[in-house]
């Protein structure tokens, strides 16, 4: 199931203004560039952010998420109708592809590869991804480095935050890293409401899977990784995928 950030009606519609600028796509949308696939498909495409500036470089991009609320959002912003929406995780894409020609390159990218938390789970959700991606075609994804340990430093960088959202009013946010139980982290979002004093919380468990784990993974479901990269705005922290749909 969804997260409830992605989920709920009240989350989803302020998940944009506490996720950012969302620097991190510029070196996505470089990737594309290179690559230059006529039809993309965004896996957890969430609120639609990627899959919106995407499909502006004029591809055919299909946005697929299983969390309705997030598609919501993303279906009333400004150019919407220049994406495909699917409601599906990448497990269930096949089922909902409905005869569309295949993607040329599959992008899996914030924590999306990071909430299969199963063997079985992340395994059927790479199958998905290559029933929909053409032999040659593309897979990119990111995942966070495990040795980098990078829950260590969240709660010093996670502190309150109050931001005023349109339509909205002044919403506060708090962060709490309730377990660490390696591969699993697990952490929680408050929200407060100030207008009427709701709050929702959001838990949300990530598994930290290794560069072997991954290759090991990804050659099972029939990609070949051509390269294990460094994300560029976060050295260190991050390995970025790319691999090819095996022939």
């Amino acid at each position: 199931m969804p997260d409830a950030c992605f989920d709920h009606p009240r989350l989803a519609g302020i998940y944009d203004a506490f996720d950012g600028g969302r620097t991190d796509l510029d070196a996505y949308l470089a990737i594309v560039g290179t690559l230059d696939p006529a039809r993309i498909v965004d896996i957890g495409c969430g609120t639609g952010t990627p899959a919106l500036r995407l499909a502006r470089t004029g591809r055919t991009v299909i946005g697929a998420d299983p969390a309705a609320a997030s598609l919501e959002v993303a279906r009333a912003k400004p150019d919407s109708s220049s994406v495909t929406w699917l409601h599906a995780g990448a497990a269930e894409l096949p089922g909902v592809w409905h005869g569309r020609e295949p993607a040329d390159l599959a992008l899996m990218i914030g924590n999306v590869a990071q909430v299969f938390r199963t063997d079985d789970d992340w395994a059927a959700a790479l199958r998905g991804i290559r029933r929909v991606t053409r032999p040659g075609g593309h897979l990119v994804l990111e995942s966070r480095r495990p040795e980098f340990r990078g829950w260590e430093e969240w709660v010093e960088v996670n502190t309150p935050t109050t931001l005023e959202v349109a339509g909205v009013g002044a919403v506060e946010r708090r962060f709490s890293l309730t377990e660490v139980k390696l591969p699993f982290v697990t952490f929680r979002y408050e929200y407060r409401f100030h207008a009427d004093g709701t709050i929702l919380t959001s838990d949300s468990t990530l598994r930290f899977r290794s560069e072997d784990e991954i290759t090991t993974s990804l050659a099972e479901t029939g990609f070949d990784v051509l390269d294990v990269r460094e994300a560029p705005d976060r050295p260190g922290r991050e390995y970025v995928f790319l691999t090819r749909v095996a022939g």
